[in-house]
C-alpha cells in the first residue's frame, strides 16, 4: 500500500499473523494500524463508536481503539461524527492502535472464532472450527504456525515456561501462572460481554499478544498489580516532575498482555436473533485450554 499522503510514512505490519497480510500497513512510529475500509468493518466500528447503550459499552475496551478514517489525499476524519456520510471503501482506510506497540517483545496469537461461513465451512471442516469454535491461525516469535487439531500443544507452545536449557523461549512459571490467570479472566469478561450482543461475528478473532521480554513483563505486572492509590501518588508526582525531567524518564510501564477482538469485515448485527452461537463456543473452548494451561503452570510454579 502507497503511502496515503507525503506527511504520512507507512510500512508493513511486521507483527501481522493470520487474517490478511496484504495491504495492512502502520505509521513510521509503529503506534497506528492502517488497513482497508470494508463496507462491514467500518460500520461495525462506527456502531461501536456511536452507540450508547450498557451492552456496547461492556464490549468497547476489549476492541482496537478506532482512531478515524483516512482518505486517500491523507486527511483523517476525528472531528466529524463516524456514523455520518456514505462511505467508498475503495477510497478510504481505517485507522486502529497497533495493539502490539507498547511490547519490546511480544507474542502474538491469532485465535479465529466461530464455528463457520459459507465460503469458510471447507477450511472448517478440515481443522477443527466446525466442533470447537476455535482455529489458532498464526503465532508470532514462538512458532510460524500449527494444526488446528494440536489445540492444547498449540496453547501450551505459545505460553512456554522458561527453563534453564532454555532461559529465552518463556517466562518463568511464576510469572507466567499470574500472566494466564488474569488473562483469562478478561477472556471471560469478553465472552460476557459479547453474549448480550446480538450480532454474527464471521471470521473474527481474538488476538493476544503478551510481553515475552522478563523485565518488561515484571515491571508490567507489577504496576498493573499496584493500588489504585499508589498510581494516583505516583501520577501527582510525575505531574510535578513533568516540566523538568519528562525526557529522562523510562516509558511508563503497560500490562504484561493484551486481549482485544479484531477483524470484522464479516460482522452484522442480527436483532431478536440471540447471541453468535458459534463464537461462544469458541469462547468455551479457549477457556477451557487457558484453563488446562494455567493448571500445568500453576503445577510447575509449586514444585
Amino acid at each position: 500500500m502507497p503511502s496515503p499522503s507525503p506527511g504520512l510514512d507507512t510500512q508493513a505490519l511486521s507483527t501481522q499473523v493470520g487474517g490478511h497480510p496484504n495491504g495492512v500497513t502502520t505509521t513510521d512510529d509503529d503506534s497506528l494500524v492502517i488497513k482497508a475500509a470494508l463496507p462491514g468493518e467500518l460500520k461495525f466500528y462506527q456502531t461501536m463508536a456511536s452507540a450508547t447503550r450498557p451492552e456496547y459499552d461492556a464490549l468497547r475496551p476489549f476492541l482496537p481503539k478506532f482512531i478515524g478514517i483516512l482518505s486517500l489525499e491523507g486527511e483523517l476524519d476525528t472531528d466529524k461524527p463516524q456514523c455520518e456520510g456514505t462511505l467508498n471503501s475503495r477510497a478510504q482506510s481505517i485507522v486502529l492502535e497497533n495493539l502490539s506497540h507498547p511490547f519490546l517483545k511480544p507474542n502474538i496469537l491469532d485465535v479465529k472464532l466461530g464455528t463457520k461461513v459459507a465460503r469458510m465451512i471447507k477450511t472448517a471442516e478440515a481443522t477443527t472450527s466446525a466442533k470447537t469454535g476455535i482455529r489458532l491461525t498464526g503465532f508470532q516469535h514462538t512458532a510460524k504456525s500449527i494444526t488446528a487439531e494440536q489445540l492444547p500443544e498449540g496453547i501450551a507452545r505459545f505460553f512456554p515456561i522458561a527453563t534453564k536449557e532454555t532461559p529465552e523461549q518463556g517466562l518463568p512459571a511464576s510469572l507466567l501462572l499470574q500472566i494466564l490467570e488474569l488473562l483469562r479472566e478478561d477472556v471471560e469478561d469478553i465472552r460476557d460481554a459479547f453474549a448480550a450482543l446480538e450480532m454474527r461475528m464471521v471470521g473474527g478473532s481474538l488476538l493476544i499478544v503478551y510481553e515475552s521480554d522478563l523485565t518488561r513483563a515484571e515491571e508490567g505486572l507489577k504496576w498493573m498489580l499496584k493500588d489504585e492509590d499508589e498510581e494516583e501518588g505516583e501520577d501527582e508526582d510525575e505531574d510535578d516532575e513533568s516540566s523538568s525531567s519528562s525526557s529522562n524518564k523510562p516509558p511508563k510501564p503497560h500490562p504484561p498482555y493484551d486481549v482485544r477482538l479484531i477483524d470484522f469485515a464479516h460482522t452484522r448485527f442480527v436483532p431478536g436473533q440471540g447471541p453468535d452461537q458459534g463464537v461462544l463456543l469458541g469462547f468455551k473452548t479457549l477457556l477451557g485450554l487457558l484453563d488446562e494451561r494455567i493448571a500445568a503452570v500453576r503445577t510447575c510454579a509449586t514444585t
